[in-house]
């Protein structure tokens, strides 16, 4: 059995996936296989380095730091990204909350990121190296328009890979793996709709009309992606964990006392289905 784990972006809501991988990794359930977009990679990392509660850790102690976020570092020529890109990618992973690069480098697994390729508007998905101590990949599939600068990776710039493929289940799938988990960072019954930021990103980007166009078709193609995933979830070729209820938190929230509960909330809903989740990985395909 080759065991794959999806992670749907979501910025600060993937906090709950936090703890759903930690309950994850209470029953020593290690995927063979992990790939992620935007958040969702970005945390998955210390999920393939077994770091039990380091995003948590994160959270409760940096998320507020006005180092991590805010207008001033978007407004900053040096970063152009409302999120601080050297200190999240940078202090934090090497010095505040290490992050286990030994432990990183033994996992035998695939740990992959989604990128969107501004110019050609194509997903990549991009083996995250072992050896890339400034993670460039994962500041490139954190790239939302707007809100960051694309990231320009051996010559090619790339941006949030949630413009191409939100939930890149079919991609595991492709990639040999018969058990499919996959965590998303909406209920169930979301339907995406239309952002208004639209008209912003189009007059922003218009030098890259494959990546507006992304933009433009995004919800179509997300709700596709969804109504795919929950016909293989009945036909027991994955298994779902979605959110019971988001709290409307916002994708820049940056309080610990609400993002805290949440990442609870979290390992509590992954200890609850657990039972399920282990019948699913047993039962045979």
């Amino acid at each position: 059995m080759k065991l794959g784990i999806v992670l749907e972006g979501g910025a600060s809501r993937t906090i709950f996936s936090c703890g759903i991988l930690d309950a994850l990794l209470e029953q020593n359930i290690m995927a063979d296989y992990v790939i992620g977009t935007s958040a969702g990679i970005s945390y998955g990392v210390s999920y393939c380095s077994g770091q039990m509660g380091r995003n948590l850790t994160i959270t409760e102690k940096y998320m507020a730091d006005k180092r991590y976020m805010g207008v001033k570092h978007l407004l900053d020529p040096k970063n152009k990204s409302y999120y601080n890109l050297d200190f999240v990618f940078g202090e934090i992973p090497q010095k505040l909350v290490p992050f286990d690069v030994k432990a990183f480098t033994e996992y035998k697994g695939s740990c992959i990121a989604v990128l969107t390729d501004i110019e050609s508007g194509k997903a990549e998905y991009m083996e995250l190296p072992r050896d890339d101590c400034n993670f460039m990949g994962l500041r490139a599939s954190c790239a939302l328009p707007i809100l960051f600068r694309p990231i320009e990776i051996e010559g090619r710039k790339y941006m949030d890979g949630g413009l191409t493929d939100s939930i890149p289940f079919e991609k595991a799938i492709a990639d040999g793996c018969d058990k499919v988990i996959v965590i998303l960072t909406r209920p169930r019954g979301y339907v995406k709709k239309q952002e208004k930021t639209g008209p912003l990103i189009k007059a922003m980007y218009r030098k890259y009309p494959k990546l507006v166009e992304n933009f433009e078709n995004r919800p179509q193609v997300y709700n596709r992606s969804v109504k795919r995933l929950s016909e293989l979830e009945k036909e027991g070729k994955s298994f779902v964990i979605a959110p019971p209820d988001t709290h409307n938190i916002h994708r820049t929230e940056r309080r610990p006392e609400i993002l805290v509960p949440y990442y609870k909330e979290g390992a509590a809903y992954g200890r609850k289905i657990m039972p399920q989740i282990l019948e699913y990985l047993k039962a045979t395909s």
